[in-house]
Protein backbone atom coordinates (compact mmCIF):
# COMPACT_ATOMS: atom_id res chain seq x y z
CA UNK A 1 0.00 0.00 0.00
CA UNK A 2 1.14 3.45 -0.88
CA UNK A 3 1.14 6.11 1.79
CA UNK A 4 1.42 8.97 -0.69
CA UNK A 5 -1.64 11.19 -1.10
CA UNK A 6 -3.79 10.62 -4.18
CA UNK A 7 -2.96 12.75 -7.20
CA UNK A 8 -4.85 15.98 -7.29
CA UNK A 9 -7.48 16.27 -9.97
CA UNK A 10 -6.67 18.81 -12.66
CA UNK A 11 -8.00 22.19 -11.60
CA UNK A 12 -10.57 23.96 -13.70
CA UNK A 13 -9.30 27.49 -14.40
CA UNK A 14 -12.83 28.86 -13.91
CA UNK A 15 -13.39 30.78 -10.70
CA UNK A 16 -16.00 29.34 -8.36
CA UNK A 17 -17.45 31.79 -5.88
CA UNK A 18 -19.34 31.17 -2.70
CA UNK A 19 -22.49 33.16 -1.97
CA UNK A 20 -21.65 36.78 -1.20
CA UNK A 21 -18.16 36.70 -2.76
CA UNK A 22 -17.29 38.94 -5.67
CA UNK A 23 -14.55 39.04 -8.25
CA UNK A 24 -13.53 41.82 -10.61
CA UNK A 25 -13.10 40.62 -14.19
CA UNK A 26 -10.74 43.07 -15.87
CA UNK A 27 -10.82 41.53 -19.34
CA UNK A 28 -13.59 39.07 -20.17
CA UNK A 29 -12.87 36.08 -22.37
CA UNK A 30 -14.94 34.07 -24.81
CA UNK A 31 -15.30 31.48 -22.06
CA UNK A 32 -16.79 34.08 -19.71
CA UNK A 33 -19.09 35.31 -22.49
CA UNK A 34 -20.39 31.82 -23.23
CA UNK A 35 -20.84 30.92 -19.54
CA UNK A 36 -24.29 32.56 -19.35
CA UNK A 37 -26.78 33.90 -21.94
CA UNK A 38 -26.77 37.30 -20.21
CA UNK A 39 -23.02 37.59 -20.80
CA UNK A 40 -23.45 36.75 -24.49
CA UNK A 41 -26.07 39.49 -24.89
CA UNK A 42 -24.33 42.14 -22.76
CA UNK A 43 -21.02 41.57 -24.56
CA UNK A 44 -22.74 42.10 -27.91
CA UNK A 45 -22.35 38.51 -29.14
CA UNK A 46 -18.58 38.89 -28.95
CA UNK A 47 -18.18 42.41 -30.30
CA UNK A 48 -17.47 43.67 -26.78
CA UNK A 49 -14.46 41.35 -26.52
CA UNK A 50 -12.49 43.61 -28.85
CA UNK A 51 -9.25 44.65 -27.10
CA UNK A 52 -9.44 48.05 -28.82
CA UNK A 53 -12.46 50.38 -28.57
CA UNK A 54 -15.12 47.79 -27.69
CA UNK A 55 -17.85 50.48 -27.67
CA UNK A 56 -17.01 51.45 -31.24
CA UNK A 57 -16.82 47.80 -32.32
CA UNK A 58 -20.16 47.14 -30.60
CA UNK A 59 -21.72 50.08 -32.46
CA UNK A 60 -20.30 48.76 -35.75
CA UNK A 61 -21.84 45.37 -34.92
CA UNK A 62 -25.14 47.13 -34.24
CA UNK A 63 -24.91 48.88 -37.61
CA UNK A 64 -24.11 45.67 -39.50
CA UNK A 65 -26.82 43.66 -37.74
CA UNK A 66 -29.38 46.42 -38.42
CA UNK A 67 -28.56 46.47 -42.13
CA UNK A 68 -28.74 42.67 -42.42
CA UNK A 69 -31.88 42.22 -40.29
CA UNK A 70 -33.65 45.08 -42.09
CA UNK A 71 -33.80 42.85 -45.14
CA UNK A 72 -36.56 40.95 -43.29
CA UNK A 73 -37.80 43.38 -40.63
CA UNK A 74 -40.15 46.31 -41.28
CA UNK A 75 -39.08 49.71 -39.89
CA UNK A 76 -42.01 49.91 -37.45
CA UNK A 77 -41.19 46.42 -36.12
CA UNK A 78 -37.78 47.74 -35.12
CA UNK A 79 -39.39 49.84 -32.39
CA UNK A 80 -40.79 46.67 -30.76
CA UNK A 81 -37.43 44.94 -31.09
CA UNK A 82 -35.63 47.94 -29.56
CA UNK A 83 -38.11 48.10 -26.66
CA UNK A 84 -37.74 44.38 -25.97
CA UNK A 85 -33.97 44.66 -26.43
CA UNK A 86 -33.84 47.47 -23.86
CA UNK A 87 -35.69 45.34 -21.29
CA UNK A 88 -33.54 42.30 -22.04
CA UNK A 89 -30.51 44.58 -21.74
CA UNK A 90 -31.51 45.55 -18.20
CA UNK A 91 -31.39 41.89 -17.17
CA UNK A 92 -28.28 41.05 -19.20
CA UNK A 93 -26.26 44.07 -18.05
CA UNK A 94 -27.28 43.65 -14.39
CA UNK A 95 -26.28 39.98 -14.42
CA UNK A 96 -23.05 40.55 -16.34
CA UNK A 97 -22.05 43.51 -14.15
CA UNK A 98 -22.66 41.39 -11.06
CA UNK A 99 -20.63 38.49 -12.44
CA UNK A 100 -17.80 40.79 -13.55
CA UNK A 101 -17.75 42.83 -10.37
CA UNK A 102 -17.80 46.03 -12.45
CA UNK A 103 -20.92 48.18 -12.84
CA UNK A 104 -20.30 49.35 -16.42
CA UNK A 105 -17.40 47.47 -17.94
CA UNK A 106 -16.36 48.72 -21.36
CA UNK A 107 -16.95 45.28 -22.87
CA UNK A 108 -20.69 45.51 -22.15
CA UNK A 109 -21.84 46.94 -25.49
CA UNK A 110 -25.50 45.91 -25.67
CA UNK A 111 -26.38 49.49 -24.72
CA UNK A 112 -24.55 50.83 -27.80
CA UNK A 113 -26.24 48.27 -30.04
CA UNK A 114 -29.77 49.07 -28.86
CA UNK A 115 -29.21 52.83 -28.93
CA UNK A 116 -27.69 52.75 -32.42
CA UNK A 117 -30.56 50.59 -33.69
CA UNK A 118 -32.83 53.38 -32.42
CA UNK A 119 -30.81 55.97 -34.34
CA UNK A 120 -30.86 53.93 -37.54
CA UNK A 121 -34.60 53.29 -37.23
CA UNK A 122 -35.33 57.01 -37.18
CA UNK A 123 -32.79 58.15 -39.80
CA UNK A 124 -34.01 55.53 -42.28
CA UNK A 125 -34.40 55.95 -45.16
CA UNK A 126 -30.87 57.20 -45.63
CA UNK A 127 -27.93 55.96 -47.62
CA UNK A 128 -24.56 54.65 -46.54
CA UNK A 129 -23.14 58.16 -46.00
CA UNK A 130 -26.11 59.18 -43.87
CA UNK A 131 -25.68 56.06 -41.75
CA UNK A 132 -21.96 56.75 -41.47
CA UNK A 133 -22.68 60.32 -40.30
CA UNK A 134 -25.12 58.88 -37.73
CA UNK A 135 -22.40 56.49 -36.57
CA UNK A 136 -19.88 59.32 -36.13
CA UNK A 137 -22.33 61.60 -34.28
CA UNK A 138 -23.51 58.77 -32.03
CA UNK A 139 -19.93 57.78 -31.10
CA UNK A 140 -19.07 61.44 -30.45
CA UNK A 141 -22.00 61.89 -28.06
CA UNK A 142 -21.42 58.50 -26.41
CA UNK A 143 -17.74 59.26 -25.77
CA UNK A 144 -17.99 63.00 -24.93
CA UNK A 145 -21.12 62.56 -22.75
CA UNK A 146 -22.44 66.15 -22.91
CA UNK A 147 -24.91 67.24 -20.23
CA UNK A 148 -27.11 65.62 -19.02
CA UNK A 149 -25.54 62.35 -20.25
CA UNK A 150 -22.55 62.70 -17.91
CA UNK A 151 -24.87 63.36 -14.97
CA UNK A 152 -26.91 60.22 -15.57
CA UNK A 153 -23.76 58.25 -16.32
CA UNK A 154 -22.44 59.17 -12.85
CA UNK A 155 -25.61 58.97 -10.78
CA UNK A 156 -27.42 55.93 -12.16
CA UNK A 157 -24.48 53.50 -12.20
CA UNK A 158 -24.42 50.86 -9.52
CA UNK A 159 -25.52 47.35 -8.72
CA UNK A 160 -28.75 45.68 -9.81
CA UNK A 161 -31.44 46.83 -12.19
CA UNK A 162 -31.01 50.50 -11.30
CA UNK A 163 -27.37 50.31 -12.34
CA UNK A 164 -28.27 48.41 -15.50
CA UNK A 165 -30.81 51.14 -16.30
CA UNK A 166 -27.98 53.67 -16.00
CA UNK A 167 -25.82 51.61 -18.35
CA UNK A 168 -28.58 51.52 -20.97
CA UNK A 169 -30.00 55.02 -20.43
CA UNK A 170 -26.91 57.12 -21.11
CA UNK A 171 -26.65 55.61 -24.60
CA UNK A 172 -30.32 56.36 -25.26
CA UNK A 173 -29.46 60.01 -24.51
CA UNK A 174 -26.56 59.81 -26.99
CA UNK A 175 -29.05 58.44 -29.54
CA UNK A 176 -31.41 61.35 -28.78
CA UNK A 177 -28.65 63.91 -29.40
CA UNK A 178 -27.72 62.16 -32.65
CA UNK A 179 -31.34 62.26 -33.80
CA UNK A 180 -31.53 65.93 -32.81
CA UNK A 181 -28.54 66.69 -35.07
CA UNK A 182 -30.26 64.84 -37.93
CA UNK A 183 -33.54 66.67 -37.35
CA UNK A 184 -31.74 70.03 -37.45
CA UNK A 185 -29.77 69.00 -40.54
CA UNK A 186 -32.91 67.85 -42.38
CA UNK A 187 -34.80 71.03 -41.46
CA UNK A 188 -32.43 73.19 -43.52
Amino acid sequence: MSTSPPAAAPRDPAITLEAGQTVKVTRPTARFMLAHPAHLIALGFGSGLSPVSPGTVGTLYGWLSFVVLSLWIEPTTWLWIIGAGFLIGLWACARTARDMGVHDHGSMVWDEIIAFWLVLTFVTPTGLWGQFAAFLWFRLFDIAKPAPIAYYDRTLKGPGLRGAFGVMFDDIFAAFYTLLVFALWRSF
